[in-house]
């Protein structure tokens, strides 16, 4: 993958995002976070529960307006646009352009396959209820769910939902894939199918995928590059055969805390600076003395 800027579809800079704690106090859930997705890559974002990867994907598709920082998109036609600070009306035009597979699939209960793919279209566009019909089953034949058309949501199992909200998130044929957990609540042969789904769709449609996971097995099948978040900061950022050298490297090899951590998560290990308290001082003691390198 080339870096150079011309290649950038999404920059994020000095991201800041502080919710209201119990307390009355402001939690820093984001604190500085920065990088860059390059166009035709897929970006795996992963980190431990309550990292703040959640949030992160609901900053990038202008679900929460950060407290600090830019979330630059740079799309044809529309040139360079913050979403951080964009009004509602450029906000949605942003939104057009890209498409979101949500954690559950997010089908509406109410309509078909076939309706519920239909949506976005008849919603953000203005061609004929015919043209309307042959999208539909293109989108429904790539995710191999065809034959299912007629059913809904409550007749599919977990992974056809999985597929059918994929077809729903590529009906407007967009730019940028976000995918939100793709494999939770799936079984490791089904999570495999999906992946190998993501996969097909990024080269025949020459999308940009953005992927937030804590599956690990996933990230590695399916990542180009790979941000580790962890505290609401990135911890590492960099090509897939980085972490994977990682990963297999012996912990006793390792002599920087940050990647003793980083090992960790990527193999679940249960032991180790993530849930020893000694470690656990040492990372605390990192994150005071200065930001972990990006």
């Amino acid at each position: 993958m080339s870096d150079k800027s011309a290649d950038i579809v999404l920059s994020v800079r000095d991201l800041v995002v502080r919710f209201e704690a119990a307390d009355e106090t402001r939690a820093t859930v984001l604190d500085g976070v920065t990088f860059d997705v390059i166009r035709g890559e897929t970006l795996a974002i992963m980190g431990g529960s309550g990292c703040g990867k959640s949030t992160l994907l609901n900053c990038l598709i202008g679900e929460i307006t950060p407290d600090e920082g830019r979330i630059l998109y740079h799309l044809p036609d529309l040139g360079e646009v913050d979403l951080a600070q964009a009004d509602e009306k450029t906000r949605n035009a942003v939104r057009k352009r890209f498409g979101i597979l949500f954690q559950s699939g997010a089908l509406f209960s109410s309509l078909t396959l076939a309706e519920n793919v239909a949506l976005p279209l008849k919603e953000h566009s203005h061609v004929d209820e015919d043209i309307i019909d042959i999208v539909v089953t293109m989108k429904l034949q790539q995710v191999r769910m065809l034959p299912h058309r007629d059913k809904y949501p409550a007749q599919l199992s977990g992974g056809q939902k999985k597929r059918a909200g994929l077809a729903r998130a590529t009906a407007l044929d967009p730019e940028i894939l976000f995918y939100d957990e793709p494999s939770a609540g799936l079984d490791p042969v089904t999570s495999s199918a999906i992946d190998e789904l993501m996969m097909d769709l990024s080269r025949k449609l020459q999308v940009t995928s953005v992927v937030v996971t804590h599956e690990m097995d996933s990230a590695f099948r399916i990542a180009d590059r790979m941000v580790m978040l962890q505290a609401g900061r990135i911890l590492r950022i960099g090509p897939r055969p980085e972490f994977e050298a990682l990963r297999d490297s012996e912990p006793g090899q390792l002599a920087a805390n940050e990647d003793r951590l980083i090992q960790q998560f990527l193999t679940g290990s249960s032991t180790g600076p993530l849930t020893d308290s000694e470690g656990k001082s040492e990372y605390e003691k990192l994150l005071v003395d200065g930001r972990p390198p990006r």
